[in-house]
């Protein structure tokens, strides 16, 4: 590591003021078909200690420009933010290759007119330089840029993040009070006929609630949701009519695989809320083709003004929670037949 602070300190700009140098060289002297190593030893030392002296000084100032960017110029990816950084550092390396090879040229050549030089030296001496300063930007801010992009797209995500795990909480907090209301509502109706039964009630509704408040991991076990749909079916039994004919079969295979919580219980609590007609209801969950298949079909009424409904503040939620938690990795379909209304939810869990 500490060599290569030294290189990058003391080696590396003197190579690039030679790299210039001898390019420059190289494209003079194809030029006027000359042979630099055949010039008096003074010229070519005087040149290319000019070169290396314009090397340490031009890296020199290109890293204090480039801490000065960092400084007060916090790298944003933007298109007008590069142009102007590269503005100022070929506008401070023309300033300093012209104020130092410029006048050695001069002075060096006074064979040609005293103080005077061809443009095609000055072309030179402005249009190389400029070119390694281009590609030495390019080559030592590609870190800041990379780094700059890669920490983006993390805030980008964690700003997306904590969106949607807002939109899920307020989600899951309107659903709270539509839970609470339908439960509280079935213990009142208790309590006038059935004191023991409101008690039992009291006793699931505690332990749905326990489950809602405290048990909300990002995801859970599905036998803890099968758990809690057996827990909210008991409980929805005891303010049903004695006509439900209710069936239930939940596959064995369902054990370890995790899920999101509070899924499938708005599709239940849907059906015992619009069951009618000859009160048949059937729930099934099952484990296929490496998704979780949960169904629910119940019967409706037979008059019109009671019929099923797709839409309403628990399914709408659902849907909405569905594509923030399984995007692209769920279906739910909902279809009113003549008697009956029909819920499939496929859910894709991870294996």
């Amino acid at each position: 590591m500490n060599k290569m602070k030294f290189f990058k300190k003391y080696i590396f700009p003197a190579i690039y003021g030679l790299l210039v140098y001898f390019t420059v060289r190289l494209l003079h002297d194809t030029d006027v078909n000359q042979r630099f190593w055949e010039r008096q030893f003074y010229i070519n030392a005087v040149e290319l200690a000019c070169s290396i002296i314009v090397g340490y000084l031009g890296i020199y100032i290109f890293r204090r420009l480039f801490k000065y960017y960092d400084k007060h110029w916090p790298v944003q990816l933007r298109y007008q933010d590069v142009v102007r950084e590269l503005l100022i550092l070929v506008g401070l390396n023309l300033v300093l290759v012209n104020a130092i090879f410029v006048p050695m040229d001069m002075i060096l050549h006074q064979d040609w007119k005293p103080w005077w030089i061809p443009w095609a030296d000055v072309a030179d001496i402005n249009m190389i330089p400029t070119l390694y300063a281009i590609v030495y930007y390019g080559i030592a801010r590609t870190s800041t840029y990379l780094k700059a992009y890669v920490d983006n797209k993390v805030q980008l995500e964690k700003v997306t993040n904590e969106h949607l795990e807002t939109e899920l909480k307020f989600l899951k907090a309107q659903y709270h009070p539509h839970f609470l209301f339908n439960a509280l509502n079935t213990i009142y109706f208790q309590m006038d006929e059935d004191h023991d039964g409101a008690k039992r009630s009291i006793e699931k509704f505690s332990e749905l609630l326990r489950y809602q408040l405290y048990d909300q991991q990002l995801q859970v076990p599905v036998t803890q949701e099968i758990e809690y749909l057996q827990t909210f079916i008991d409980l929805q039994k005891i303010r049903s009519t004695d006509k439900l004919k209710l069936k239930v079969d939940f596959d064995k295979m369902l054990n370890g695989q995790m899920v999101y919580p509070l899924l499938f219980l708005p599709l239940v609590e849907n059906a015992f809320k619009f069951i009618g007609g000859d009160y048949q209801m059937e729930i099934e969950a099952k484990v296929a083709d490496g998704n979780i298949e949960f169904m629910i079909e119940n019967s409706v009424p037979l008059t019109k003004g009671a019929e099923a409904k797709e839409g309403g503040i628990g399914l709408e939620n659902l849907k909405r929670r569905l594509n923030l938690l399984y995007p692209g990795k769920h279906s739910l379909n909902l279809e009113k037949k003549e008697n009956s209304f029909i819920a499939e939810l496929k859910l894709q869990y991870e294996r």
